[in-house]
C-alpha cells in the first residue's frame, strides 16, 4: 500500500482524505520545471498508484506560485554537448520518450485526476493539465503551449491530440500556433477549466470533485475513465455503444449494482 504521506525529491505524496490521493509537485524555487528526477518519481508513484486501489481518485497541483513551467530546460543547455544530444535516435529514447511517458501514465492510471491549477501551467505542465480528467484553476493561473516560441513544433506531449478535443480544432489552433496565453477566465469560457475560484479555495474546489467522485465504485471510476479514452476515436456510435455495453454488464454482475440501487426502488 502507499504510505498516506510519502515524500519524494520533487514531489509530495499525501492521502488527503481517504481514497483521496494528492500529488504536489515540489520545485517551488523552479517553478516546479519538469526535469528527469521528477519523471522518474512520477513514474514510480504511477506504479504504486496502479497496485493500490484503496487510492480511488488522484488531485495533482504545484508548490508555491505556480502549477508547472514544464521541462527544465536548464537540463537541455547542461546536457547539450554529451551523448544525450548525440543523434536523434538517442534524444528520442532518453529524453522525449521519457517526457511523453508522463502524459500515457497519467491516462494508464486506474485513477481520475483531477488537476488544481494554482497559477503558470506552461509547455509540459500544459500537457499535464490537458491529461487529467478535470481541472480547475485559480485567478492567478495561466495555460501556454510554449513549444513553437521556442523553436519547436506546437504539438508535443499529447497536445494536439488531446487539446482540440477540449476546446475544439479552431481554439486549438490559434493557442498551439501563437504559443500565447490562455489565462483562467478564457480557459473557463471555453471549457478548458470547469471552475476558476480563489487560490485559497482552489484545492478544496478540486476535492469538493473528488468527494462526489470516491464515494463511486472503483470499478465505475476505472471503467468510465477508459471509456472516455477509447470512445474519443471510436469509429462509429456502434463501436462505442458496444464497448459500453461491455462495461455495463461488467458491472451489473460486479455486486454492487443490486445494493446501490435499493435506495432507489420503492416497488
Amino acid at each position: 500500500m502507499i504510505e498516506k504521506v510519502q515524500h519524494f525529491n520533487t514531489l509530495l505524496f499525501q492521502e488527503r482524505e481517504p481514497g483521496i490521493g494528492l500529488i504536489t509537485m515540489n520545485r517551488r524555487d523552479q517553478l516546479n520545471a519538469i526535469n528527469m528526477e521528477m519523471l522518474g518519481e512520477f513514474r514510480e508513484l504511477f506504479q504504486a498508484l496502479t497496485d493500490d486501489d484503496t487510492i480511488r481518485v488522484v488531485i495533482i497541483t504545484g508548490a508555491g506560485r505556480g502549477y508547472s513551467s514544464g521541462a527544465d530546460l536548464k537540463d537541455a543547455v547542461t546536457h547539450k554537448d554529451t551523448a544525450v544530444f548525440a543523434d536523434p535516435e538517442t534524444f528520442l529514447k532518453n529524453v522525449q520518450e521519457q517526457y511523453s511517458d508522463l502524459i500515457i501514465g497519467m491516462r494508464k492510471i486506474p485513477q481520475p485526476i483531477i488537476s488544481a491549477v494554482n497559477g503558470p501551467a506552461a509547455g509540459g505542465g500544459f500537457c499535464m493539465a490537458l491529461a487529467s480528467d478535470i481541472r480547475v484553476a485559480s485567478p492567478e493561473a495561466y495555460f501556454v503551449a510554449s513549444f513553437i516560441n521556442i523553436g519547436l513544433s506546437g504539438g508535443e506531449l499529447g497536445s494536439s491530440f488531446l487539446l482540440p478535443r477540449l476546446v475544439g480544432l479552431s481554439r486549438a489552433s490559434d493557442i498551439l500556433f501563437t504559443g500565447r496565453k490562455v489565462m483562467a477566465d478564457e480557459a473557463e469560457k471555453i471549457g478548458l477549466v470547469s471552475r476558476v475560484v480563489p487560490k485559497e479555495e482552489l484545492v478544496e474546489a478540486a476535492l469538493s470533485y473528488a468527494r462526489m467522485m470516491v464515494v463511486k465504485s472503483r470499478g465505475g471510476l476505472k471503467l468510465t475513465k477508459r471509456v472516455l479514452d477509447e470512445n474519443l476515436f471510436a469509429s462509429s456510435l456502434q463501436t462505442a455503444i458496444n464497448l459500453e455495453n461491455r462495461n455495463q454488464t461488467l458491472m451489473i454482475f460486479s455486486g454492487e449494482f443490486f445494493k446501490l440501487i435499493q435506495s432507489f426502488y420503492k416497488g
